[in-house]
C-alpha cells in the first residue's frame, strides 16, 4: 500500500473541497487515546481488543469441545444463511456492473482535477499481487483434485450442480470451471464494492478512510458516533478472522511442504505435522512478519510484496515449460468455456433443493457450505484488507475504469494460475502415473501443491520454492493485514507507532493459532462465515449508499454551480476540459499534460 497521506481525499484543494466536500471539522483520530507508545481510538480498540481476548481464551479453556462447537455454528449458519451469501454477492456483481456501465462511468476518482498517481502498467500489476495470496497456493492444486471425484475419498466428489462421472475428462473439465468460478469474477466483484466504496468517499468527499465514512449518506456526522463505532467494529473483526483463516492455512500448506519435501522427496528429515509444529511455525514466522511491520512498509511490506511477485511468476514459468503445456492451455480454454457457459446456474444455485440429497460423504447444502458458501463468507471477511489496497492506488481513474480493471484483470490471471496448477495436476491423473489425488485423500488438502511438483522435473527444488512463497506470502499478508486493521483502530490515522502495528501482527498470529489448534480447518472456515455474515450486511447496505453518494456526485457535476466554476477556472488558467458525450466534464487538466499513462 502506498503510504502517503498525499492520497488520502482530505488533502484535497481547490473546486473538489468547495463543492463536493461535507461540511464537518471533524478529523480522523481528533478523539485518540495516546498511552503507553500506543495512539488508538477509544471505542474502537478497547472493545475490539476485550472480544479478541475473550475469543481467544474461550477457545482454549473449551479444548477438545471447540471443535464441536465450530461444527454446531457452522452448520447452523450454512443451513439457514447460505442463500443469503449467495444473493448478496450476486448483487455485488450486478451493482459495480451497473455502475460502471451507467451514467455514473464517467466520474473520477478524485474529483475531475485528479492525476493517477501509479501508471496503467504499475495499477495493473499492483491489482494482480492483490489477488495473489496464501489462497491461491493451497487451493490452486486441492481443489481441482476435490471436484475431479475420482472416488479416492468419499469427500472428494463431482460438484452438485454439474453431471459428469467422477475421475473422467468430462470430470476434469468441470473441477476446472467449479474452481475457476470460485476464484474468477465474484471475488473480485466483492473487492471491487468496497474498493469503490472507499476510494469515492476518502478522494472525492475528504472521509477518513474508513468504512463508517461509506455510510456518510445515510448518517452524516454520526458516522463519528457509535454507528459508526458498530461498522468499524465489524471490520475489524471480518479483517482480522478472514486474515486469521488465510494464516492458519498458510502454516499448515508450510508444515506439510517441509515435511513432504524433508521427508518424502528428499528422506533426509521427517518434519513433524499436527498442531505443536504449526504453532511453532506461527509464532517464527509472526516473528518475522513483526519485524517486518517495524520496518514499515518501503523498508519491509514493499520488498516482501516484490519479492512474491518474482518467485510466483517463477513458479508459473517453470511448471508451465516443464508441465504438460499444451494440455495446460487447453484446460484454460475449456474450463473457462465450461464456466462461462454454466455461469448463471453456478452463481444462484445454493443447494437447498434438494439439499439433503447424499454427495458422496456430503449432503449437498452440506457440500455447498465446505465450499461455495465458504468462500463467500472468505471474500467478504477479506474485502476490508483488498478494497482498501485497492483504493489507495486508483485515485485518477474512473468509475467505469475502476470497475472493469478490478473485475476482470485479477481474474484473468486468477484462471491461468489455476489451469496451470491445477492442469498439471488433472493431467497427472487422466494422462499421467497417477498419485496426486491420492495423495490428497490420505494426506490432506495441504499435501496437493507437492504431490503435484513432485512429478515434474526438479521437484524438490520447486516444492522448497513453493513453501518459501507460501511463508513470504504470510508474512506480507500479516504485515498488510495489520496496518489495515491499525488504520481502522486508530479512527482512521495513517501514522501511527510502530508498537501498535507490531502489536496487531502478534494479535493475528495468536488468533490463528488458536483457531488452528481449536478445531483446524472446520474452525477456521467457522470464523470465517460467521465474521463474513454480519459483515455481509453492511456490504449490502453500501450498495445503497456508494449509489447515493455518485448520484450525489453526478449533479453537482451537472449543476450551474459547477459549470460557473469550470468557466471562472478555463479563464484564469490555461487548462483543458474534457466531457463524455453528454457534455459532463469527465477531466480538468493543464493544456501542456500528456493525454494518457
Amino acid at each position: 500500500m502506498p503510504d502517503d497521506e498525499r492520497t488520502t481525499g482530505e488533502t484535497s484543494e481547490g473546486l473538489q473541497v468547495e463543492l463536493f466536500h461535507p461540511d464537518s471539522d471533524r478529523a480522523p483520530g481528533d478523539t485518540n487515546i495516546e498511552k503507553f507508545g500506543f495512539d488508538v481510538h477509544p471505542v474502537v480498540f478497547p472493545i475490539s481488543l476485550v472480544i479478541i481476548v475473550a475469543f481467544v481464551a474461550a477457545t482454549i479453556l473449551l479444548g477438545d469441545r471447540a471443535s464441536e462447537v465450530y461444527g454446531a455454528v457452522f452448520a447452523f449458519i450454512n443451513t439457514n444463511f447460505g442463500w443469503f451469501y449467495i444473493i448478496a454477492v450476486n448483487l455485488f456483481i450486478a451493482t459495480i456492473l451497473y455502475f460502471a456501465f451507467s451514467k455514473y462511468g464517467t466520474i473520477r476518482i478524485g474529483g475531475v482535477k485528479a492525476e493517477k498517481e501509479f501508471s496503467d502498467f504499475s495499477w495493473t500489476a499492483m491489482l494482480f499481487s492483490a489477488g495473489m495470496g496464501i489462497g491461491l497456493m493451497f487451493y490452486s492444486v486441492a481443489e481441482p483434485m476435490w471436484h475431479f471425484g475420482n472416488g479416492a475419498s468419499g469427500s472428494m466428489v463431482v460438484p452438485p450442480a454439474f453431471t459428469a462421472d467422477g475421475g473422467t475428462s468430462a470430470a476434469a473439465t468441470v473441477a476446472m470451471a467449479q474452481t475457476f468460478f470460485h476464484w474468477g469474477f465474484h471475488p473480485w466483484a466483492v473487492y471491487g464494492l468496497v474498493g469503490l466504496g472507499l476510494a469515492f468517499f476518502s478522494f472525492n468527499r475528504g472521509l477518513p478512510l474508513t468504512f463508517r465514512s461509506i455510510f456518510w449518506p445515510l448518517l452524516g456526522e454520526r458516522i463519528y458516533g457509535w454507528p459508526g463505532h458498530v461498522i468499524d467494529l465489524v471490520t475489524v473483526f471480518a479483517t482480522l478472522f478472514g486474515l486469521s483463516t488465510s494464516l492458519g492455512l498458510g502454516v499448515t500448506q508450510v508444515n506439510t511442504g517441509l515435511s513432504y519435501v524433508g521427508g518424502d522427496i528428499l528422506g533426509l528429515v521427517s518434519v513433524p505435522t499436527g498442531d505443536i509444529p504449526q504453532v511453532v511455525l506461527i509464532v517464527s514466522i509472526t516473528a518475522v512478519a513483526a519485524l517486518s511491520v517495524a520496518a514499515g512498509l518501503e523498508g519491509g511490506v514493499k520488498r516482501l510484496s516484490t519479492l512474491n511477485l518474482y518467485l510466483m511468476f517463477a513458479m508459473l514459468a517453470f511448471l508451465f515449460v516443464v508441465g504438460p503445456t499444451l494440455y495446460v492451455l487447453g484446460v484454460l480454454s475449456g474450463g473457462v468455456g465450461a464456466f462461462l457457459d454454466n455461469l448463471f446456474q453456478l452463481s444462484f444455485f445454493t443447494g437447498i433443493v434438494g439439499g439433503g440429497a447424499q454427495l458422496g460423504a456430503y449432503s449437498v447444502q452440506g457440500w455447498m457450505g465446505n465450499w461455495t458458501v465458504f468462500y463467500w463468507g472468505w471474500w467478504i471477511a477479506w474485502s476490508p484488507f483488498v478494497g482498501m489496497f485497492i483504493a489507495r492506488i486508483s485515485k485518477g481513474r474512473t468509475v467505469r475504469e475502476f470497475v472493469l480493471g478490478v473485475l476482470f484483470l485479477p481474474a484473468l490471471f486468477s484462471f491461468v494460475w489455476l489451469a496451470t496448477f491445477g492442469g498439471s495436476a488433472l493431467w497427472i491423473e487422466l494422462v499421467g502415473s497417477g498419485g496426486v489425488a491420492t495423495a490428497v485423500a490420505e494426506q490432506g488438502q495441504a499435501t496437493a501443491m507437492f504431490a503435484m511438483l513432485n512429478q515434474f522435473p526438479l521437484g524438490a527444488l520447486s516444492g522448497l520454492l513453493a513453501t518459501l512463497l507460501v511463508i513470504t506470502f504470510f508474512v506480507t499478508s500479516s504485515d498488510s493485514g495489520s496496518l489495515v486493521i491499525d488504520h481502522l483502530t486508530s479512527g482512521g490515522k495513517h501514522d501511527v507507532p510502530k508498537v501498535q502495528r507490531i502489536f496487531w501482527a502478534v494479535t493475528e498470529g495468536a488468533v490463528a493459532a488458536s483457531l488452528l489448534v481449536g478445531g483446524g480447518l472446520n474452525a477456521l472456515q467457522t470464523a470465517v462465515i460467521t465474521t463474513g455474515l454480519p459483515f455481509a450486511v453492511i456490504l449490502v447496505l453500501m450498495c445503497y449508499t456508494v449509489y447515493l453518494g455518485l448520484d450525489n456526485e453526478y449533479e453537482i457535476l451537472r449543476s450551474e454551480q459547477f459549470a460557473d466554476r469550470i468557466d471562472h477556472l478555463t479563464a484564469e488558467q490555461d487548462v483543458d476540459v474534457v466531457t463524455n458525450d453528454s457534455e459532463l466534464v469527465t477531466e480538468v487538466r493543464s493544456s501542456d499534460a500528456e493525454g494518457g499513462d
